[in-house]
């Protein structure tokens, strides 16, 4: 399931008080077990109150997030609904006129605000209860085949950052590599699917946020970027969660790696928007020969106007 509408508004016709905001709806009997399913995986929105009315409990959770894989027996709906933000929190928005858009990575902020609106955002994020004290503001789109974008520094000194997912850190640095928060769910859905033994290919492995859970779950990887600065992130984020001994490291294009492991991966993870079925041939050449099928297709979130980031379970069965 997927959130109708991004941000959040107040409806203050019924209650001022009250914030709009996606949230899991469970049986009463099931709300402590989902509440700490999604504390879990980083999907619960500690901003907001957990509200209880008509026998169900209904859990805020973070704007954006894929399925929420809870326990199979919970039964559970997706649904936006007026909750209360907990008392004492002091957000950016109480502090201006406007919803800033901005997004957490460590102890950085990263917006996406422009002109005197940014500079305000800044300072509003700094005032708030928000734990940073370093913002960036987006200065260019990504590009290039290190996929990396400018960013401007409104507060604050410096940019690398430890960023915590899932019971995992990642040293990285915005400006070197491309990283996104906002998909932290998402990976965590893809690395909970894959079983201790199997042979996986991270075929644009940034800094390890799909490498590094699948390595702690037991698989054999080999992670792939062109990307040096991701590539050294890489290899520091595989010592700091003591996976290094289930990942081979290549640094460069994918396909000119790819005959060095033909017909050896179980599984192939395929991170890259816009230009993924470029590296199909690659991608064939390390899987083997198979039947593709696709199982599942699902909008993750809106990228930009008119595009949204889509992901594909394909089942590939060797003939």
């Amino acid at each position: 399931m997927t959130d109708a509408e991004d941000g959040e508004r107040t409806d203050a016709a019924a209650d001022p008080d009250r914030v709009e905001r996606p949230c899991v709806a469970v049986a009463r009997e099931d709300g402590e077990r989902a509440r700490t399913a999604l504390a879990e995986r980083g999907a619960l929105d500690g901003d907001f109150d957990i509200d209880v009315a008509d026998g169900r409990v209904y859990v805020p959770v973070t704007e954006g997030t894929a399925d929420l894989d809870l326990p199979v027996d919970v039964d559970h709906e997706r649904v936006r609904r007026p909750v209360e933000r907990r008392d004492g929190q002091t957000t950016p928005a109480d502090l201006l006129e406007f919803e800033p858009t901005y997004e957490r990575l460590g102890d950085l902020a990263l917006l996406d605000e422009a002109g005197e609106r940014a500079e305000r955002a800044a300072e509003a994020v700094v005032a708030s209860d928000v734990p940073v004290e370093r913002v960036l503001n987006r200065a260019s789109e990504v590009r290039g085949r290190e996929r990396v974008r400018d960013w401007a520094q409104l507060a604050g000194e410096g940019s690398e950052t430890v960023h915590r997912e899932y019971g995992h850190e990642f040293l990285l640095d915005p400006r070197e590599v491309f990283f996104s928060p906002r998909l932290a769910t998402e990976r965590d859905r893809v690395a909970d699917r894959v079983d201790a033994g199997e042979h996986a290919v991270d075929m644009f492995a940034g800094v390890g946020p799909y490498t590094v859970p699948m390595a702690a779950r037991g698989a054999d990887v080999v992670a792939v970027d062109v990307n040096p600065d991701a590539v050294a992130y890489l290899r520091e984020n595989l010592r700091r969660n003591d996976a290094a001994d289930r990942v081979t490291v290549r640094e460069g294009d994918v396909r000119e790696v790819a005959d060095e492991f033909a017909g050896w991966a179980d599984r192939l993870v395929m991170n890259l928007p816009h230009s993924a079925d470029a590296f199909l041939d690659a991608a064939v050449t390390m899987a083997g020969a198979y039947d593709v099928s696709v199982e599942t297709r699902r909008v993750v979130r809106s990228y930009a106007p008119h595009e949204v980031n889509v992901v594909l379970d394909a089942r590939l069965r060797r003939r």
